[in-house]
């Protein structure tokens, strides 16, 4: 047997992104629990020549025999993770098909999981928006997460965002805290909400997104256009937090493929 390693994430067309997801990957990859163990950084979609088949390809062309699979992605509700286990043969979590199509692999394939309530993740979240509390008894958290309208896959944003709100909620000894998702459309009317029933409370906005950029940049502040909170747009990477997911869920992925 010989193992190797895909990590998986979404793709951009803002190279900054990019870069700051391989960054992570490297940095990662140097641990010396990984030492000679091939691994390879591969995109859903957009960066031509870098996609999952060509990961694939990659991984097969080192002799790899057992592959583990690293979904980059926040949430287990999300239908890229599904979409890419579907074409690695694995069972659908729904009738929604994807359109990757089905891959093109030898080797055993073992599939991770994403990100999700990761307390690791709460840490560094907390980080982000310590800067924007003063007193966090009086403060409100929202979390925005990229969503779902697909029934299953909503509850597990859902479920995600919960888990997560509270862990950060607890860490930083805010008086609440609420989510909201993109998709639905939520995040404006969420918010509302908020003030309305507790006026005298701030409210921090925590973007739930892997990098800067469209999302954190664009989207977000303009859903919540004519509302009064407090927001820096700072997202997950980079973070040596996310390299130390990355670097636990590679390692942890090894040691199922030698018991396998």
């Amino acid at each position: 047997m010989k193992p190797g390693i895909l990590v998986i994430s979404h793709g951009s067309r803002e190279t900054a992104w990019v870069e700051l997801v391989d960054d992570a990957i490297s940095a990662a990859a140097d641990s010396p629990r990984l030492s000679g163990v091939p691994i390879v950084s591969s995109f859903l979609e957009i960066i031509e020549g870098r996609l999952i088949q060509d990961g694939i390809d990659e991984l097969e062309r080192q002799g790899v025999t057992d592959m583990y699979v690293v979904p980059l992605f926040i949430s287990s509700g999300s239908t890229h993770v599904d979409e890419i286990g579907q074409a690695f043969g694995l069972p659908w979590v729904t009738e929604l098909e994807g359109d990757l199509g089905t891959f093109r692999v030898a080797a055993k394939v073992h599939y991770g999981q994403p990100i999700d309530d990761d307390p690791e993740i709460a840490e560094l979240l907390a980080l982000n928006i310590a800067e924007l509390s003063s007193e966090p008894g009086k403060e409100a958290l929202l979390l925005i997460g990229h969503g779902s309208q697909e029934k299953v896959f909503h509850e597990r944003w859902q479920e995600g965002l919960l888990k997560l709100g509270e862990r950060l909620r607890a860490l930083g000894g805010f008086k609440r805290a609420e989510y909201a998702m993109l998709l639905p459309d939520q995040a404006a009317s969420k918010l509302a909400e908020m003030q309305a029933a507790n006026p005298e409370e701030a409210v921090i906005v925590v973007p739930l997104f892997l990098s800067q950029g469209y999302f954190t940049n664009q989207v977000i502040p303009a859903r919540l256009t004519g509302l009064e909170y407090r927001y820096n747009g700072r997202a997950m990477l980079p973070h040596s937090a996310i390299e130390r997911w990355l670097e636990r869920q590679m390692y942890d992925g090894l040691q199922r493929l030698s018991e396998k």
